[in-house]
This record gives C-alpha cells, sequence and structure tokens, in this order.
C-alpha cells in the first residue's frame, strides 16, 4: 500500500520518546464503533502457457496504463479502479487491489470483485493470469521495482539470507482490514486478532513451496519467509498489550531515511529510540516510514491489518473474509474466540509448518464455524455466496484440507507421519530462521 496519502498535514518535528509514543499510539490505536471492514488482495502474474516467463514493467505500465502506481510509473494518475480499489505493483511485479472501506460485507464482496475482473481484463492481452497460489513455485526470485524504499528493504532483508527476496518478489497475501473498536472493545479485539492468528494462517495456507526451495517446503512458505527475513519486525509480538507496541516501535531499527539523493538506506544502524536520542532531526513524516516497514502478522494501522492469510485461490478471498467478520461481529463472539482459541495462540510455527496437521489447531478450527455462525447469519450475503462461503469454510475448518494442499502435485500433509516434537515458542525466533 501507499505509505504516503494526499491532504495528510505537514509533518511536525518529534523531539522527544514522548512524543513518539503519542504520535504512534494516535496512528496506530484509533477508537469507534466497529462499522467499517476492507481488503487487500495481491496476486502473482503468471502466463498458464510460459509459467517460467514473467512481466516487466514496460509491459506492467502499459496494460495497468492510468491504473498504475506512481512506484512503478512516475506520473502516472493512479486512477483507482471503477469500483474503488488502488492498485499497487508489489517488487517482483506481484499486483494488488487495495480496497476502499465498505460499511457492509456484501458491499465490500461485490466492489472488490468487479475490479477484480477489471484487472483480469487489463492483463489478459499480454496473456497474464492472476495467480492461484502465494508463493512461487516456477521463477526464482527477480525484483523489478528499485524504489528507494524497496532498496533499503532488500538491503536490510539479505543480511538474514534468501528469505527477503523471496518474500518480496515471490509471495502473495489475503490482508483483512477491521476497525480496532471502541476503547471498551479495543484490548479483546487486538487479542482475538492475534490468537486467530495460528489456526487462520494454518486452515487457510496456500504456498506450499517456492521455486528453488529458497525456503524449506512448509504449509505456508510464505509465512516462513517473513518470520525469517528480519525477526525484530516481522515476528509476532511478545505481549497484546497496545502499550507493547509503542516499545517495540522504538526499539526495532529503523530501516530506511528519506534522503534528498533517493537512497534511503543508513550507513549505521539505530533503533528509533536511538535516533530520537540522537538530537538529529525527526519528524512525524519519518516515524510513520517507519511504522511502514514493521511487519508483524497483524499490524495496528489506525485499524487493525491481519496479515497472516495466505493469497487463496480464485474467489475463496470472501470465505476468510467473511469468516472474520463474523467471528468479530460483537463482544460476545469475539470472547468466544478469545476463550476458544488461547491453547493455540503460540503456535505459529506449527501452524506455518504443518498446516492444521497440528492436532491443536485443527481441534480449534473446529469449533469456530460455530462461533462463526451468528455473525455469518447477520452479514447479509446472498444465498448463492453463502451457500459458497460455507463450503469453503467447511472444508478449511472441519475437514482440515487446505487450499495449498489441493494445489496439483502438493503431498497432503498427514498427522500420522509428522514428527509431533513440539516446534518452539514464538519467543524462539532466530535471525537464523524458524528452527
Amino acid at each position: 500500500m501507499s505509505i504516503a496519502t494526499p491532504g495528510m498535514p505537514a509533518p511536525q518535528p518529534i523531539r522527544t520518546i514522548a512524543e513518539a509514543g503519542t504520535h504512534v499510539t494516535r496512528v496506530c490505536f484509533k477508537h469507534g464503533p466497529p462499522a467499517k471492514t476492507g481488503i487487500e488482495l495481491e496476486w502473482l502474474v503468471f502466463d498458464p502457457l510460459d509459467p517460467d516467463r514473467r512481466p516487466d514493467v514496460p509491459t506492467l505500465a502499459a496494460l495497468l496504463g492510468p491504473y498504475a502506481p506512481a512506484t512503478l510509473v512516475a506520473d502516472s494518475p493512479a486512477t483507482p479502479l471503477p469500483r474503488g480499489g488502488l492498485v499497487t505493483v508489489e517488487p517482483g511485479g506481484q499486483l494488488e487491489i487495495s480496497s476502499p472501506p465498505a460499511g457492509s460485507v456484501p458491499d465490500l464482496i461485490a466492489a472488490v470483485s468487479a475490479d477484480i475482473r477489471t484487472l483480469r481484463a487489463l492483463i489478459a492481452p499480454a496473456g497474464f493470469e492472476l495467480g492461484s497460489l502465494a508463493a512461487d513455485p516456477h521463477r526464482l526470485p527477480h525484483r523489478l521495482l528499485t524504489t528507494p524504499r524497496y532498496n533499503a528493504m532488500a538491503d536490510r532483508f539479505d543480511q538474514f539470507g534468501p528469505a527477503g527476496r523471496v518474500m518480496m518478489c515471490s509471495t502473495a497475501a489475503a490482508q483483512v482490514c477491521l476497525d480496532l473498536g471502541t476503547r471498551a472493545e479495543a484490548g479483546d479485539r487486538w487479542r482475538a486478532a492475534h490468537q486467530l492468528g495460528p489456526v487462520l494462517l494454518a486452515a487457510f495456507a496456500n504456498s506450499p513451496r517456492t521455486a528453488g526451495d529458497l525456503v524449506p517446503a512448509a504449509a505456508s512458505t510464505r509465512m516462513a519467509s517473513w518470520w525469517a527475513l528480519d525477526p525484530e519486525r516481522s515476528r509476532p509480538p511478545a505481549s497484546t498489550a497496545p502499550a507493547d507496541y509503542v516499545t517495540r516501535v522504538l526499539d526495532t531499527q529503523v530501516l530506511a531515511r528519506r534522503r534528498a539523493d533517493g537512497d534511503w538506506r543508513l550507513e549505521q544502524p539505530l533503533t528509533l529510540r536511538e535516533w530520537i536520542e540522537s538530537g538529529q532531526p525527526l519528524s512525524t513524516a519519518d516515524l510513520d516510514l517507519h511504522l511502514s516497514t514493521l511487519f508483524p502478522p497483524v499490524r495496528p494501522q489506525g485499524y487493525l491489518e491481519i496479515r497472516y492469510l495466505d493469497a487463496q485461490p480464485g474467489d475463496e478471498w470472501i470465505a476468510p473474509l467473511a469468516l472474520l467478520a463474523a467471528l468479530f461481529a460483537g463482544p460476545q463472539s469475539v470472547r468466544q474466540v478469545l476463550e476458544c482459541s488461547a491453547d493455540g495462540a503460540d503456535r505459529w510455527l506449527q501452524a506455518t509448518e504443518q498446516g492444521l496437521a497440528d492436532p491443536v489447531l485443527r481441534a480449534i478450527a473446529a469449533q469456530l464455524l460455530d462461533i462463526a455462525g451468528p455473525g455469518l447469519d447477520g452479514l447479509g450475503l446472498s444465498p448463492a455466496v453463502r451457500a459458497e462461503v460455507d463450503r469453503v469454510l467447511q472444508r478449511r475448518l472441519c475437514e482440515g484440507i487446505s487450499p495449498g494442499s489441493e494445489a496439483p502435485g502438493t503431498v497432503p500433509l498427514d498427522t500420522r507421519t509428522l514428527n509431533t516434537t513440539p516446534a518452539p515458542t514464538v519467543g524462539a525466533l532466530t535471525a537464523e530462521g524458524l528452527r
């Protein structure tokens, strides 16, 4: 997504740790009645007749025309798609639609579905299609875009190995965006979004391998790449207390700093806290850029940006969208989620590697559909959409069949042959990767 929004207030100086904390809290944790839902959908772009072929910058620019983002064409008007979605091009040529927030899930589904049809029509003349997997099994990572921010990210991530290149160039996600809620609701909604992470990551895992096996095969190699690329900015939080997110922001190394010469990389590493304490000039724009380079599985953006879902095949993104909207439909369902998912809250690694072959996560998944039932009834889905959502959720949550396990050439995970030695907890994630 864009890291700058037209019409934003002019940058203000940040002089103290307290001022930085106030800005982070104001930007990241906005309270209000939960009323709107949004989604960001990414796709790898493929030629079905030549899986090794990839789009290049001139081709994408020509295909997207006025919808191209400024990161692809500097003077592009970046016109929204007909139903309001903004197109983004990711570093490896992946395409993304970011929806405007909608007041109802049916409205969101209708608008995004129409914009997807437009995007498919735009790329079809060149023989390209939107991919169905969340990690590229054919092409090694290759970066098309060289913006200052992406250059800084790549430079930092390369220090940890190839996972950063895989994430940036060879993966795609489905990100559901939900309101944080009122001050009374926000804490539970923030915790529930995290606790659901392992079980929903497992149920909707759709990236069993990457080209060249740069990330070891797993239920979700996309999330495996996130864990390994730079743990301090991508790992799940040690605590879900919102105040601790401010501490995390302050104590994470700054990855990029805007400069007029176009090179945003830092010669000497320093955390945001160290930057403030050094007395060097710092503005709210610098802090906002720093916030955009933290990638936890749930990122507070003034709303909850749920980042742990793999991209889904076809129109199946509708199912996890509807599920999350239903589970967060009201305080009662959120409390049920917290109780139901507590035993799986730290099983991120098991979810990544094993999917719902992990017995704890499998048991939790089977309960979620019952919790979601009343919320699904209240979404106002059309009969046809509701029937398809029910079908997909039954298959994913109750039967334990993830989309990645159905992909051609995939060997399904079998709980009878898995090593049942407990995987390390989230706190054991290191720069060396998952183990």
